[in-house]
Formats: structure tokens, C-alpha cells, sequence
């Protein structure tokens, strides 16, 4: 399934906001990277880091992720983010498309994990999209279980909750977090800000 990810990009309307609005985010210091994939975002988030530490679950991205950016400045660590702890606090954490896989139920658990992520006056960056398509939606338009089909065939069900930045932002802010959501031009979204 990991080179069906490579495939992906942000090369719809709207992907060129998300990477200048990380640029103006400016992530420095040390930043923590949550389901960091193939590390298209590593890099990126490399050029104004101090250090990142790079999170995900499956062993065969991080060695893609490794391979696309290398060791240097960069400690990988492969882990179930919904049952991992960190080991230190962060400047920024930073979740590339990842925070629509996270289900309804454990919304509020994992941004309570966020914050024990950051350092007092730590900052979080995120970037996603509500997009799904009819053919995805075997459980109907209200259900955040799609079912996805892999280039070789094989179809398998994922979480892909439609975020839309007004509610999303709502929904933070009632958590205690002081984050602004915006949307680009296309299907996408982004959101940056801190602890209320």
C-alpha cells in the first residue's frame, strides 16, 4: 500500500496554499511529525527545524521517508500513534493528512495527546482534505468509513472523517486550542495555532 502514497500529491488546486502556508508557519525548533508517511513533508519541514522527529506506523514508510530525506537531523520511530507516549515535549507538532483518519471517538483523546506533545508555548500545524468520492462512499455520505482500492486491486475500508474548517475549528477551540482553519482554493485544508 506504501507506493500508492507515493502517488499522491499536491498537485490539485489549493496545494501550492498549503506548502506556503507552512512556509509562513515557519515550524523551528523541534518538531514532532505524525504519520510521516514517505516524507513528503519532512523535508519541507526540515528547512526551518532544528531536529524532526518523524512518527509512523509503518515500518515501510518510514524506510521510504529515510531514504527520500536520511538520517541527519531526523530520528524516525515507528509506532501506533493512537497508543504512543513521547518521550520528550516539542516546539511544533506537525500532522500532514492524517487528522481525517483520526475516528470521532478518539478525537478529543488525541489532541489531549497533542498537548503532551508540546512544550508550554508550543505551536501545531496541520494540513488535510475532506475529499472523498461517491465511488467511497459505500457506507453513505454521513459515514467516515470509506473503502479505498489499491492499484493492484485490493480494496480495503479506512477512516476519512469530511472535516470542514468552520466546524473543525469549533470543535478545537472547545477542546481549549486556539487554532484558526482555513481552506485553499481546492479540496484542502490547514490549520495552525497553539493552546488557548
Amino acid at each position: 500500500m506504501a507506493p500508492d502514497y507515493l502517488n499522491q500529491g499536491l498537485d490539485l488546486p489549493g496545494g501550492d496554499e498549503l506548502t506556503a502556508a507552512l512556509e509562513a508557519f515557519q515550524p523551528r525548533g523541534s518538531v514532532l511529525e505524525f504519520a510521516c508517511g514517505p516524507g513528503l513533508w519532512t523535508g519541507q519541514l526540515l528547512r526551518h527545524a532544528d531536529d524532526v522527529t518523524a512518527v509512523d506506523a509503518s515500518l515501510e514508510m518510514l524506510a521510504i521517508a529515510e531514504a527520500r530525506v536520511g538520517r541527519e537531523r531526523v530520528r524516525f520511530i515507528q509506532a501506533d500513534l493512537f497508543t504512543w507516549r513521547p518521550d520528550r515535549r516539542y516546539d511544533v507538532v506537525f500532522i500532514g493528512f492524517w487528522l481525517s483518519h483520526v475516528p470521532a471517538e478518539r478525537f478529543e483523546s488525541f489532541w489531549s495527546m497533542v498537548a503532551d506533545c508540546l512544550q508550554p508555548h508550543g505551536r501545531v500545524f496541520f494540513a488535510d482534505d475532506a475529499y472523498r468520492t461517491p465511488d467511497e462512499l459505500v457506507e453513505g455520505p454521513s459515514s467516515s468509513t470509506i473503502r479505498r482500492q489499491a492499484a493492484d486491486g485490493t480494496a480495503y475500508r479506512l477512516v476519512k472523517v469530511p472535516h470542514q474548517p468552520g466546524g473543525l475549528e469549533r470543535r478545537l477551540r472547545e477542546l481549549g486550542w486556539d487554532i484558526e482553519v482555513s481552506a485553499t482554493a481546492g479540496p484542502f485544508y490547514w490549520g495552525a495555532g497553539s493552546r488557548a
